[in-house]
């Protein structure tokens, strides 16, 4: 749990935020470690961490993005969601609001004996996982409690259910065989990723509300719930954001922009972008070339 320079996962998170973590729980022998840390607005990185990080998105703003490649991921993680950060790599993190999260690290040592050792190679960012929410919420709950001896034996069976699931890794069910409700963060987490990879499509309400089985009143309702705005305004921020991306990465037109990402002609595309970002699109092109110089 310890890296070259001494530092465990919290000591550098704690590091790179400039803050402590709200709350903070360790294991014997230091073989896990839970920290609950709250942020706000910002981009942020982590340089590479010496074990595993199983991440809890517990409150917060909806739109919760990690740095992939060359530019901030398409999908973004909301309440409700996990992720999975491997030692050794560093990541990058854009936050647009409040954030809260709960992250779980396991020695590198236990890793050897988990059944799905190779999820812990790679990045999985912002997947539903409702029994790991489930569970971290309760150990929280337990947490701000008065204490005593028999609150200290709960969380810590809670806390190693959570380790020991965190180990097993994903079950492969399909989406068919897991339960969920109308209100259930796992559909509108694929909804809103579903405008994120495609936000050209036509994205009505109606469309919507039919992939999460509720009416369309009912989906206007929660939706906006979850993520702050109406699914319209989700929609065409996420149209607003690739343009941006667009207008910085290629050469192309605003008429081709407008009209790649589904707005009824080049004259709205540049009104909405405006009201959006202060500026012109030419303007925001001009200015991001303007600093790279």
């Amino acid at each position: 749990m310890i890296d070259k320079n001494g530092s465990n996962d919290e000591d550098i998170i704690a590091d790179a935020l400039g803050r402590a973590p709200d709350m903070s729980l360790g294991g014997e022998h230091g073989r896990w470690r839970l920290c609950r840390w709250r942020q706000f607005v910002g981009s942020y990185t982590l340089p590479a961490l010496p074990d595993p990080m199983f991440v809890v998105h517990i409150a917060g703003k909806p739109n919760v993005r990690t740095w992939e490649r060359d530019s901030w991921s398409e999908t973004a993680s909301l309440p409700g969601c996990a992720t999975i950060v491997p030692s050794n790599q560093p990541t990058g993190w854009l936050v647009d609001g409040e954030l809260d999260v709960v992250t779980l690290s396991v020695a590198s040592a236990d890793l050897q004996k988990a059944p799905a050792l190779d999820q812990f190679k790679r990045m999985r960012f912002a997947f539903s996982d409702p029994l790991g929410v489930a569970l971290t919420r309760q150990v929280l709950g337990e947490l701000y409690a008065p204490r005593s001896s028999e609150r200290d034996v709960y969380v810590g069976a809670l806390v190693d259910a959570l380790k020991a699931h965190m180990l097993r890794g994903p079950v492969n069910a399909g989406a068919a065989e897991i339960p969920t409700t109308a209100f259930s963060s796992y559909r509108i987490h694929h909804i809103m990723n579903a405008i994120l990879e495609r936000p050209e499509g036509e994205h009505s309400v109606e469309e919507l509300a039919a992939q999460a089985g509720v009416t369309p009143t009912h989906f206007c309702r929660i939706f906006k719930k979850a993520t702050g705005v109406s699914p319209h305004q989700y929609v065409m921020k996420a149209r607003l954001n690739r343009a941006q991306h667009m207008l910085e990465q290629s050469e192309a037109s605003m008429a081709t922009i407008a009209d790649s990402l589904g707005f009824t002609s080049q004259s709205h595309f540049t009104r909405a972008f405006r009201q959006f970002a202060g500026e012109t699109p030419s303007d925001f092109r001009r200015r991001g070339r303007e600093t790279l110089q």
